[in-house]
């Protein structure tokens, strides 16, 4: 399993080296710290100067306690970090906001002695002024200056952990991954390169299948990584996907024919990759020659028009995939890890909430949808949807296969290799063996592995059911605001092509979240029946039977359902107020409710005649409502994706 086998053997300290930005091994000044395993230190940025603000991160896979202390050049403290966060892994962070010049030092100070190690020490320059940054490269989109191993692993779930934390409570989303990348209070490794690389004004707006690719191909760009991505086929005609060839940032994938007459051999400069390609329209441009001008281009052109919903899901026992399948542990389901369901929506977990004597454990993730939008959501029936049929692949939890350095350049581990590989370990088919309750059931066994309230467990479903309709709000009125703007009729695509495909449709009709939506709200009104039917999950009441803890849970249900209430934008720009009850009774209107053509009031299933409706200002055309009717329903209303050709 995932790191599970850590404490086989002792691995040293390693720091983030200022003079080159590599990951290195590192002297112990205070105990003999060689042998804890898995901690990493960064400092960032990668070259540190009085100019910019000084980041230490300290990262952990074991729970250990302890105090992040930054001493400056005089000696005195100059910043604490003593809550540990995350988990697993674990990590500390400390923020000067202005050093001075000279030799700092971060310290770790364990509260419990661990291998005879009391405080993990290591030792900082800061300069007068920037190194300038690591360098540039004529042989790769970026130089690679790391390699993917224990240690860049546990930084990288540490900053994807950072980049997306919010409250539990809260539902943080945003408008584009770029405005998560340019918030230096969110992304640890903001202009870490020192050369105000974050500050450029680059528009990076991922779908859902982008998103994996984005995050772990921004972080190899400033960690100097490696880093690739197959092209694969979607599947279909009974055929799962399948990944027919793989390009990486030292074999750049053929430009299409209309950049045939690129110079012949060119490669994008260091500075091409950080200052190029799509901006912000008050940032001036600078263009390069060759095929690929920027980091920007290259993850929001060349890698976008590559992978899609099919690269994760290849069968999980090949090894020509960009992805690898995990055991469902904590130590695998970590930050960073993605979920690909059987239907092409793709999410990333990017925070694990440990089960309390209160609550629940959760486990949070992100997603991305075609407007670019990205939020983040709890794991739920809901939200992750699983089904075993060979034609569609292997869904669930997986890991970016680690990409290496070889004599004939770089390559992805196999799965036997990464099974072998002390640095990971991990690669399962478990998940391939499970039927989709076995599914559901042993994740509620790995997020609460104590029996649950169950009370407490049906309002944590209610609260994510909640969740998911306001998500919805905004994706409707997204679709109001095309129309209000002059948005055409839209054409409704053929058959499965109403999940999958590009333009208007794939920006602002909803089908695929609305099949999410209406699962979602069967696995709410059926929770009590879970509930009895598998009582030995719950801390039953003392002295009443599964009968009678139903019947108590279907009463709140229908309390909870009918106090939750939600606003959303009518047709003319007023505002109208529904209640959960209301989205859970409409379930048969929401069948037929995601096509961007029809007025937001059809779209939330208004009554024809009601008040509610009268604002209704169009319908979509009749033929696409006939076909919506007879040929689309029966696949919202018996809860199915159908597959592909």
């Amino acid at each position: 399993m995932f790191f599970d086998h850590m404490n086989a053997r002792g691995l040293a300290v390693a720091i983030c080296t200022v003079a080159v930005g590599i990951l290195q091994v590192g002297p112990a000044i205070a105990g003999d710290c060689t042998e804890l395993p898995g901690f990493a230190i960064l400092a960032t940025p990668s070259s540190p100067s009085k100019s910019a603000p000084l980041r230490i991160v300290v990262v952990s896979e074991t729970a250990v306690d302890g105090v992040l202390t930054l001493r400056g050049p005089d000696g005195s403290v100059s910043a604490t970090a003593p809550e540990r966060r995350g988990g697993p892994p674990f990590f500390w962070l400390a923020e000067v906001a202005e050093p001075t010049a000279g030799a700092w030092q971060a310290t770790l100070s364990l509260t419990r002695e661990q291998a005879g190690c009391k405080a993990l020490t290591q030792a900082i320059t800061v300069r007068t002024s920037p190194a300038g940054g690591p360098g540039a490269s004529a042989k790769s989109v970026w130089p690679i200056r790391a390699a993917w191993n224990r240690e860049t692993e546990n930084l990288y779930s540490a900053w994807i952990e950072a980049l997306f934390d919010a409250p539990l409570d809260a539902s943080p989303s945003w408008k584009a991954l770029h405005e998560v990348l340019r918030d230096p209070k969110r992304n640890l490794l903001f202009n870490h390169l020192g050369l105000r690389e974050d500050e450029k004004g680059l528009v990076i707006k991922p779908d859902c299948a982008d998103l994996p690719y984005f995050l772990r191909a921004y972080f190899s760009f400033k960690m100097g990584l490696p880093f690739g991505y197959s092209k694969c086929t979607r599947g279909g005609k009974g055929k799962p996907p399948a990944c027919v060839s793989w390009w990486n940032i030292e074999k750049l994938e053929p430009p299409p024919e209309d950049l045939a007459a690129a110079k012949p051999g060119s490669q994008p400069t260091f500075l091409d990759a950080l200052f190029g390609g799509p901006q912000a329209p008050d940032t001036p441009k600078v263009k390069a020659p060759g095929p690929v001008v920027s980091f920007g281009q290259f993850i929001s052109e060349t890698v976008a028009n590559t992978v899609h919903s099919g690269s994760g899901r290849p069968p999980a026992t090949s090894d020509n995939s960009d992805y690898y399948s995990v055991p469902l542990t904590e130590a695998a389901l970590r930050p960073g890890t993605v979920y690909h369901d059987p239907y092409g929506h793709i999410l990333v977990i990017v925070r694990r909430v440990p089960q309390t004597a209160e609550t629940a454990g959760v486990i949070l993730a992100v997603d991305g949808q075609p407007d670019g939008t990205v939020a983040r959501k709890r794991f739920w029936r809901g939200n992750f949807l699983f089904a075993q049929d060979a034609a569609m692949g292997s869904p669930g939890f997986k890991r970016f296969r680690p990409v290496v350095k070889g004599k004939g350049g770089l390559r992805r581990l196999t799965n036997a290799e990464i099974g072998k590989n002390s640095d990971y370990g991990d690669f399962s088919l478990e998940q391939s063996d499970l039927g989709v309750e076995a599914f559901y059931d042993r994740m509620d066994d790995v997020m609460s592995p104590q029996p649950l309230d169950p009370e407490r467990a049906m309002m944590e479903a209610v609260t994510a059911l909640d969740e998911q309709v306001r998500a919805r709000v905004t994706s409707v009125e997204n679709g109001r605001q095309y129309q209000v703007k002059g948005g055409g009729v839209v054409a409704i695509p053929d058959g499965p092509a109403i999940f999958e495909t590009t333009g208007a449709w794939e920006d602002f009709a909803t089908p695929s979240r609305d099949l999410r939506l209406l699962i979602a709200i069967d696995v709410v009104g059926g929770f009590p029946e879970r509930v009895a039917r598998r009582p030995e999950r719950y801390a039953m009441p003392a002295g009443q039977s599964a009968g009678d803890v139903k019947s108590a849970l279907d009463a709140k249900l229908a309390a909870e359902l009918a106090g939750r209430t939600f606003t959303y934008m009518r047709s003319d720009g007023s505002e109208w107020t529904l209640k959960l009850a209301d989205v859970v009774q409409r379930t048969k209107d929401l069948e037929v409710a995601y096509n961007i053509n029809d007025c937001v009031e059809v779209r939330w299933g208004a009554a024809e005649g009601s008040d509610e409706a009268k604002t209704c200002q169009k319908r979509a055309p009749d033929a696409q409502r006939k076909k919506m009717a007879e040929v689309f329903r029966a696949w919202f209303s018996e809860r199915r994706r159908p597959p592909r050709g």
